[in-house]
């Protein structure tokens, strides 16, 4: 009877884990972070699944990108947020702020001491007490938020509404006990832009007024004003317990109002709020069902699979009929439909997106057609929107966000309009930054290859270039564009003029063709962005098998990725003249070259899989995931870039990776738990049985898929989405036989034989 209970118990156990996997998580992971160096730059974000708008609690002053800092001892306010990157600051915000006592309302002067002891951070719900006993607790809807503020007994009782950084207008309304308005701040808006907002108390005011974060004057009965940091103070019954419900909208007030009814107008306590959002995260990660790993495993992967659900954001909302329309940040106009903002494709076409297409097909397709309507709207396909198109970083990946998703069976936009757009992209510069239009297409053009000095990140650029228009070519050829498919089927080979076969490295040449002087493969910068040679040689990711090619076979080219591992962490500061934090942490990763802190080196670790060795990319992926992740605040090895380095974590842990988007193939490497269960939106269920696996027994032994005896390297992304098992049986030496024939090798584009 004993026995019986105690299995009772422990299934009872394991049916509650499962209904509340949303536990698991820590919303701090990441967030001991600072200018110089990142352990994710994240903060802790409340949010529902790619949410219009999150909140988050805020240790920096207004208009810093570090909004939270684990190393920060106060808190200055909340605030309505939206960065996804500490480097471009953020867009949208205002702050709401409870203070006792003397009235005070300048950030510094309001800043409240608290203890990481007093705080819980999880998706759906954060709650600090301060150490002056005030606490405040939020949950949050898609566009919107639940805030109730505790106010200790005796004690005069405010919240101040901050109007952060630039204008903003503000509107008290006593007798519905509501404060209405907008704020205008962010980089990469149209000049029209406005965040609307509506907050309801549930407790009538005392007292009431207005005023600016430029004075930091107060205006007791004031109940309106407008001008830069315009903001207001409510004051409430001594030792009041306040409630505050927060819904914004980018279209007027009148959407904003209908929004905040729509979303949270059945939530009376913001617990029914708080549990509602539980409800929709656990809907999410019970459909990634992982079993049989370590506390702390199953605390990293669902915290990383949180953040890689939270971007890109919806850009729309839900008119008065229940038809989806959205105000444009491309022309500032009101359009019908879909749109989504708040990504670098740079960053995320690599992980969070070939994700994406297992996990969320309907949001896919709503996507890609919406990059098609951001290019009418604005004239160029977006690469880093925020909300608006930045241009950030280098190449034109939303090709790859398309392609991918055409050839996994996402097929909701016009090919023709997409490869007609892509063309425009990769034969002009646009007015943004370097990856809006092609910096140095002419050379690339004409030469075959960006030339250096000319253009910053020269060798970066003619290998993603290269892979972008691989993409265009795949999407050409499947819907039979023949020109298309011409002329990027010659230029998606440009990675072989930059090889240097003296070095065996990809270098820059000169626009006469001479190679750049004075080589160091240690140097970041230049002619490389965000790296150095060792980073970058491996960026083709469409012809993996050409690179061994050029390198003279399988050897060679093992032997160079062994070498990653084992060179030294050095570092030359090169054109940058001084350490960054992405050589930082390069460096403390002690893993050699291997910078998984950014995203150019992040597939390396799987191309053992083409060249004869699969058992090295089982043994490095497992490495990487030990080493470099966990789920507290220094949880990450750099920047987390809008869900790629968690959808790194995500993919890495089920045991595949996506090498090459824009193919339909996701390569393996050794999955982190004994059983992981994807359930797809249309209820098939694929299933990753690793038998006997552990710290230890990290290698894949033998395969079998749906019964049969399975040797490739790879999934295909129908394996996966259309259901079945995946068995395999670890153990803890490697199987050396396995996996070696030409069949069983991911996708290339050049022939083991053919020498291209």
């Amino acid at each position: 009877m004993r026995k019986l209970i105690l299995v009772f118990l422990i299934i009872q156990q394991s049916v509650k884990a499962q209904n509340n996997l949303v536990s698991y998580v820590n919303t701090l992971q990441g967030t001991n972070s600072d200018y110089s160096l990142s352990a994710g730059n994240t903060y802790p974000t409340i949010a529902l699944p790619f949410g219009m708008h999150t909140w988050s609690a805020q240790t920096g002053k207004n208009g810093d990108g570090w909004k939270y800092s684990y190393k920060q001892e106060t808190i200055r306010g909340f605030q309505q947020a939206h960065a996804c990157s500490p480097w471009v600051g953020d867009y949208a915000v205002f702050s709401l702020m409870p203070v006792k006592g003397e009235l005070r309302v300048a950030e510094e002067e309001r800043a409240s001491s608290f203890r990481h002891a007093n705080e819980i951070a999880k998706p759906h719900y954060y709650k600090v007490t301060f150490d002056n006993k005030i606490s405040t607790e939020i949950s949050a809807t898609e566009r919107g938020a639940h805030l109730r503020f505790s106010f200790p007994k005796r004690e005069r009782a405010y919240v101040v509404l901050d109007g952060y950084t630039r204008e903003s207008q503000v509107t008290i309304l006593p007798a519905e006990r509501k404060i209405v308005g907008w704020v205008n701040n962010g980089r990469f808006i149209p000049e029209n832009f406005k965040n609307f907002f509506v907050i309801e108390f549930d407790k009538p005011f005392k007292s009431y007024g207005t005023w600016d974060n430029v004075s930091n004057k107060t205006e007791a009965g004031r109940a309106s004003l407008s001008g830069k940091g315009a903001g207001v103070y409510l004051e409430f019954a001594e030792g009041a317990t306040v409630q505050a419900k927060v819904a914004s909208s980018y279209i007027d007030g009148q959407q904003a109002e209908r929004t905040l009814k729509n979303e949270l107008g059945k939530f009376r306590r913001l617990e029914q709020t708080r549990d509602a959002a539980a409800a929709a995260w656990n809907r999410l990660f019970s459909r990634v069902l992982v079993e049989g790993g370590t506390e702390d495993d199953l605390k990293t992967f669902y915290s990383c699979l949180f953040r890689a659900n939270l971007f890109s954001r919806m850009f729309f909302e839900y008119d008065k009929d229940g038809n989806s329309y959205y105000y444009s940040p491309y022309d500032g106009k009101i359009h019908s439909g879909y749109m989504y903002t708040d990504n670098g494709f740079w960053d995320t076409f690599r992980g969070q997106f070939p994700l994406n297409n297992i996990l969320h097909p309907t949001y896919q397709g709503r996507y890609m057609q919406a990059l098609l309507d951001a290019q009418k709207q604005c004239g160029w396909l977006p690469a880093w929107s925020f909300p608006g198109e930045t241009g950030g970083m280098l190449g034109n990946h939303a090709i790859s966000l398309l392609t991918d998703a055409w050839v996994k069976g996402i097929r909701s936009f016009n090919p023709k309009q997409a490869l007609d757009a892509y063309f425009h992209e990769a034969n002009n510069k646009g007015p943004w930054g370097g990856a809006n239009g092609r910096q140095g297409w002419k050379d690339y053009y004409q030469l075959g290859f960006v030339a250096y000095p000319g253009s910053e990140g020269a060798l970066s650029q003619t290998l993603e270039y290269a892979y972008d228009d691989f993409c265009g070519y795949t999407l050409a050829k499947i819907t039979g564009h023949k020109f298309y498919e011409d002329r990027m089927g010659k230029q998606m080979y440009n990675y072989r003029n930059v090889y240097d076969p003296s070095t065996r490295f990809m270098r820059a040449r000169k626009a006469s063709g001479e190679w750049l002087d004075n080589f160091d493969p240690f140097s970041w910068g230049g002619p490389y962005t965000e790296g150095n040679a060792w980073h970058w040689h491996w960026s083709v990711f469409h012809d993996i098998q050409g690179l061994i090619n050029l390198m003279g076979g399988n050897q060679n080219f093992t032997d160079k990725l062994d070498s990653v591992f084992w060179v030294g962490s050095k570092v030359n500061v090169g054109a940058y003249g001084n350490m960054i934090h992405e050589m930082t942490e390069m460096v403390n990763a002690g893993m050699g070259q291997y910078a998984h802190g950014n995203q150019p080196i992040q597939h390396m670790i799987y191309l053992y899989n083409y060249a004869g060795q699969p058992w090295k990319s089982q043994y490095y992926a497992r490495q990487v995931m030990k080493k470099l992740y966990n789920a507290t605040e220094n949880g990450y090895p750099g920047d987390e870039d809008q869900g790629q380095m968690s959808s790194w974590y995500v993919l890495s842990a089920l045991g595949f990776y996506s090498v090459c988007p824009g193919t339909d193939q996701y390569v393996l490497g050794s999955p982190l738990f004994k059983k992981a269960t994807i359930t797809m939106e249309n209820g098939k269920k694929f299933i990753i049985n690793a038998s006997g696996n552990s710290v230890s027994n990290f290698y894949i032994k033998s395969a079998a898929l749906n019964g049969k005896a399975y040797t490739r390297n790879y999934l295909t992304h129908s394996d996966i989405v259309n259901g079945g098992v995946l068995n395999l049986e670890m153990a803890g030496s490697p199987e050396k036989n396995r996996g070696l024939s030409r069949g069983d090798l991911p996708f290339s584009l050049s022939d083991p034989k053919d020498g291209k």
